[in-house]
């Protein structure tokens, strides 16, 4: 008996967004397989965060479709989650009040059970002996998993990551996928990341989309970015050094 894959849990269908008579986004079709960590891949300017922020609903797109599963996107903050470039961590709230966030903005939980649940995230990333600090007393390192922590505590279907590596040295920038797919492989959520680092991409992810002028000029696998001919594609291969290995999917 054959078994019917699973749906994709998102599909984007012919996305645009323009800035007055900039078009930033002329004609985006993505599908995410649910389960899978997809990277989109780009030049500076070309879109990759605005792309992001259309899917999360911080940008209204100005045509095209998005798709969650069957239906339309809708409750972002129950079944999705958002990593923002930079943390967005609030430096006069502790780790616990950060990661205590979303729930208090989309549950209805009880103040002691929303306590809980962002205790069990901390404690699930190893930050439960650090509930008290301020974000400004973690390092690096620990901030970003402090977000991690604020991005997974709803128990989402799919995170979003906003250049979840920018700012960070090599060795740091290959840790932070090491952990998105660590968590990924843990919690079971499906991750888009949008990002500027090729090598760790590749890596890290399932499938590899490659954003040039608006539309999604490549999608397929590492194996199958790396092994490409294609001019633009290459013009991103040649600047690789190395590419990271031992990160077990």
């Amino acid at each position: 008996m054959t078994v019917a894959p699973l749906p994709p849990i998102l599909k984007v269908t012919s996305l645009r967004k323009h800035f007055g008579e900039h078009v930033v986004l002329a004609s985006v079709s993505l599908t995410l397989p649910r389960g899978s960590i997809i990277s989109v891949l780009g030049r500076s300017g070309t879109g990759k965060s605005v792309f992001l922020k259309c899917l999360a609903g911080l940008l209204k797109p100005d045509a095209g479709e998005v798709r969650y599963e069957m239906g339309l996107l809708e409750g972002f903050g129950q079944r999705c989650s958002y990593l923002f470039q930079g943390n967005a961590l609030f430096d006069s709230l502790t780790a616990l009040e950060n990661v205590a966030l979303p729930l208090e903005q989309t549950t209805r939980l009880r103040p002691r059970d929303i306590a809980q649940a962002a205790g069990d995230a901390l404690k699930s990333l190893g930050l439960d002996e650090f509930k008290d600090y301020f974000p400004a007393q973690l390092s690096g390192g620990m901030q970003k998993r402090l977000a991690l922590a604020r991005a997974l505590v709803t128990r989402p279907e799919l995170v979003l990551f906003d250049e979840p590596t920018a700012g960070l040295d090599p060795p740091a920038r290959n840790t932070v996928f090491e952990m998105i797919v660590r968590y990924r492989q843990k919690f079971d959520f499906t991750a888009l990341v949008v990002t500027h680092d090729i090598s760790e991409a590749l890596a890290a992810s399932d499938r590899v989309a490659l954003l040039e002028e608006g539309r999604i000029y490549f999608e397929g696998t590492p194996a199958e970015f790396a092994a490409s001919d294609d001019c633009i594609v290459r013009s991103f291969n040649d600047n690789i050094v190395t590419l990271p290995t031992g990160l077990d999917k």
